[in-house]
């Protein structure tokens, strides 16, 4: 399950404890109830795989306190399909914990995908006006954001504007007349020079506000390239694949292969063993490109290009040390654990490609 679907099971289980009577809502602020509903990594204190505020959202239109709304709320969600467990911290705060056998079907739907992964009609027929300077990054800025408008169902106009490079605008994005206006700070030079890839990347990844380093820096082949490291990543799964046919065993994920590896094998980071974390990067892919348009905004977040940059390196920086885990070593039998991990890799692959597709940038099978 990911994020976006987990969301929706929430709202589900709201609606269907308003309906139920459960939870009684003046009908003067049935409005107030949410539209979306926000699901994160539990912070400090909290249990288990997601969590979600959305009891001390409803506390308000309910007239009652965000720990008897979450109560409520705990039996209608804990029986929805996907869910495991569901525990209540703090002040209301529903911490939920997955079915674990959601992580092989996970991996099933991103094989099945493919490139498209995260891909929604969530914007289906809504047309979203932007308006840029005749600027390279902003030209590039704006592109990438119309990928994934486009990705969601939407459509990006874009309309162009003189832009005076020598004062720059103290507001790099406003919004006029429901139009997003998209004036990011300017590259300091012509990135050209860097090639498509490298140049598109130099641009993105900041932040809008933030100046992009045009330098050579962007084009070797080191760790301390965010670029070269996605890109390696990416060569390293579809290798790890070829590797894999070459031994006669292909990507198979299964309920009991996808059970975490000892930290002992694979030393990822504090947050949980490798198989863990990246599921949960996976899943989150479709959040992150469903909120290109902020709910209840009128038009796409500039930001949305350098938060996926970053996604991309965190899923790159999170495959890279489990493939050696993936084939046997030495005498070793291929196993279901090997299959499944294989399937696991292949689809972090494809994740890691669509989502450079979606900022404009090759993701070559060799590198």
């Amino acid at each position: 399950m990911t994020p976006v679907e987990l969301s929706r099971t929430v709202l589900h289980a709201v609606r269907c404890a308003v309906d139920a009577g459960d939870l009684a809502v003046d009908p003067h602020r049935l409005s107030d109830l949410p539209r979306r509903v926000s699901v994160a990594p539990p912070g400090p204190g909290g249990h288990g795989d997601y969590a979600t505020n959305v009891a001390l959202q409803l506390a308000r239109p309910a007239g009652q306190p965000p720990l008897r709304v979450a109560e409520v709320l705990r039996p209608h969600l804990a029986h929805a399909p996907g869910i495991r467990d569901v525990q209540i911290t703090g002040p209301g705060f529903l911490n939920i914990r997955l079915d674990r056998s959601t992580g092989s079907g996970l991996v099933q739907r991103v094989l099945a995908e493919g490139l498209r992964y995260g891909y929604s009609d969530l914007f289906a027929g809504r047309v979203f006006a932007l308006r840029v300077p005749y600027e390279v990054r902003a030209e590039v800025l704006a592109d990438s954001l119309s990928r994934i408008v486009a990705s969601q169902g939407g459509r990006v106009e874009v309309q162009h504007e003189e832009f005076a490079t020598s004062s720059p605008p103290s507001r790099p994005l406003f919004v006029a007349d429901g139009t997003l206006v998209l004036r990011p700070l300017p590259a300091p030079e012509d990135p050209a020079p860097l090639g498509p890839d490298a140049a598109r990347w130099a641009l993105l990844h900041p932040a809008p506000h933030d100046r992009p380093r045009i330098s050579a820096d962007h084009l070797v082949q080191r760790e301390s390239n965010p670029l070269f490291r996605v890109r390696y990543a990416h060569a390293r799964t579809r290798a790890v694949h070829r590797n894999a046919a070459d031994l006669g065993f292909e990507a198979r994920p299964a309920d009991a292969d996808l059970a975490p590896l000892p930290t002992a094998d694979v030393d990822l980071d504090t947050s949980g063993p490798a198989q863990t974390t990246l599921l949960r990067l996976l899943a989150d892919h479709p959040r992150l490109l469903s909120s290109v348009v902020p709910a209840d905004a009128t038009c796409p977040d500039p930001g949305t290009p350098s938060r996926l940059a970053r996604h991309l390196v965190t899923l790159a920086d999170a495959v890279i040390p489990f493939l050696p885990t993936v084939l046997p070593r030495g005498a070793e039998k291929p196993s279901a654990a090997h299959r499944a991990r294989l399937a696991l890799a292949d689809a972090v692959g494809s994740v890691l490609a669509g989502g450079l597709s979606l900022l404009g940038i090759d993701a070559p099978d060799h590198l």
